[in-house]
């Protein structure tokens, strides 16, 4: 199980960086975009870090209020839950 959940974190928040990459480069290209409730979606299960990281990497929603509190928020919250789940 214990094996199982690290998976799941690390693929989640790699999964949560290549879109939140993906994201930046459509915005410079000026193309369809993906919804900031995808991002949050994709922070809420897991991948807030992936999300945070991408965030400052590609300098990335870094003004928006609900990214720049939010984000950080949901890290927390991920990290007591899966805390709570790994020990």
């Amino acid at each position: 199980m214990h094996a199982a959940l690290l998976i799941w974190l690390f693929v989640i928040n790699c999964i949560a960086y290549i879109v939140m990459s993906d994201d930046k480069n459509r915005a410079r290209r000026k193309r369809d975009r993906i919804p900031e409730k995808t991002l949050f979606l994709l922070a809420f299960i897991g991948g807030a870090l992936g999300i945070l990281v991408g965030m400052y990497r590609k300098r990335h929603k870094t003004k928006h209020a609900s990214f720049k509190y939010g984000i950080p928020l949901l890290l927390f919250l991920n990290a007591l839950l899966y805390g709570y789940f790994l020990r």
